[in-house]
């Protein structure tokens, strides 16, 4: 006669199946250690190859996920470990630092456009603000301004020009897109 379900679930069960019935369970909890699939799935292949190389050591009547569990989260932080001391390094290693332009220039290129705004006439730091600023359409800057689409457009321009002058600029395009200057005297040829 077949045992029933009711004795088959609760015959001990051989734990290498039960281990394979805890892989997803291993994954999810892995995840938790590694936002990377690829690295939270070597973790679990690191676990399993340990848990059943170990198997002998598990102690018959305790919980196998916890057991497994245990081995995920100690395996888990001796690699963080080991990865510290193996890269001492890698926190004063220029290479690892983020390609970033300094942020002086630009912040302090700031101040100078919004204190050359505030030196125009009122007309037309409105309009530059407006437009320039908001992202209004001449359209509704007109209707804001009670004036002609055509004085919007006039005021604009004067604006622009009137800043250039002011921040020393000879076109609108160089005010925003600088191209990187050599350093003065070096023509490209080296002297020996």
């Amino acid at each position: 006669m077949a045992p029933s379900p009711v004795e088959r679930d609760s015959a001990p069960r051989h734990p290498g199946s039960e281990i394979v019935d805890l892989i997803p369970a291993l994954r999810a909890f892995a995840r938790t250690f590694y936002r990377d699939p690829n690295d939270a799935d070597d973790l679990v292949q690191e676990t399993l190859t340990k848990g059943l190389s170990h198997l002998h050591q598990f102690e018959a009547g305790t919980s196998m996920k916890s057991w497994l569990f245990t081995i995920m989260r100690n395996t888990f932080y001796t690699k963080i470990k080991v990865a510290k001391r193996e890269a001492p390094g890698t926190a004063d290693c220029v290479s690892a630092r983020p390609v970033v332009n300094p942020t002086q220039e630009w912040s302090a290129r700031g101040l100078e456009i919004h204190n050359a705004i505030q030196r125009l006439p009122e007309q037309q730091r409105e309009v530059m603000m407006l437009i320039g600023v908001l992202g209004m359409s001449y359209e509704e800057a007109a209707t804001i301004c009670n004036c002609a689409i055509g004085t919007i457009k006039s005021r604009l321009n004067r604006a622009r020009l009137r800043l250039l002058a002011e921040l020393g600029e000879k076109s609108s395009l160089s005010a925003v897109e600088r191209e990187e200057a050599a350093p003065a005297g070096d023509d490209g040829i080296f002297y020996a």
